[in-house]
């Protein structure tokens, strides 16, 4: 699911920023790209929950039909349905291999996994969709792990800039890392205001 318009762009009519190159742009200009950019815009409740719902989708850089499957997946979770969609999504393989160091960006995790680098359990798993479960490990494979993105993730290179997320159990030298247990959505580091995803959903 990777889309023609630029990261940065997308960044700035999303209200947030992508990628760590789209953050520099960003500060300089922290409102939407094109001419109307920085004038008044009247927002519709419609519109509201349609912006966060796009945010989400862009964070994790899934198609709507992927969002809408991991919503209906949600809705049969005891407890919030937008906390336990926020979990569903961070259980995707390539969400994981971001959050561990593994890769830099989201669009970085996605190829990592499409392209066969990736194992589950010792197994290759090329599909970024894929539901890491509680104790699942995962690692880069034998044969990718001289490739130079791989070597950069192993000095830190692609380390997230806050502490890695308590639910995973990493260790980048073997460029490996292990899913503890289901996230919190406390601990999940997107930003979003989930309730209004649900009540696009549930209109």
């Amino acid at each position: 699911m990777n889309q023609s318009r630029p990261k940065v762009k997308k960044s700035r009519a999303l209200g947030i920023a992508l990628t760590p190159k789209a953050v520099k742009y960003f500060e300089a200009r922290p409102y939407p790209p094109g001419e109307h950019g920085r004038g008044r815009k009247q927002n519709s409740d419609y519109k509201v929950r349609l912006l966060e719902k796009q945010r989400l989708r862009a964070q994790y850089d899934i198609s709507e039909r992927q969002m809408v499957r991991a919503y209906d997946r949600a809705r049969k979770v005891d407890g919030k349905t937008g906390e336990a969609l926020i979990v569903e999504l961070e259980r995707r393989l390539d969400a994981l291999v971001l959050r561990s160091g593994i890769a830099r960006t989201i669009y970085q995790a996605r190829q990592m996994v499409v392209h066969g680098h990736i194992a589950v359990n010792d197994r290759k798993v090329d599909k970024p969709s894929f539901r890491v479960r509680p104790g699942d490990v995962v690692q880069v494979r034998e044969r990718s792990r001289e490739k130079h993105p791989f070597q950069v993730a192993r000095e830190g290179g692609y380390a997230p800039d806050g502490e890695t997320p308590r639910y995973l159990e990493v260790n980048l030298q073997a460029l490996a890392f292990r899913l503890d247990r289901d996230p919190n959505r406390k601990e999940i580091p997107v930003i979003c205001d989930e309730q209004l995803v649900v009540e696009y959903y549930a209109r």
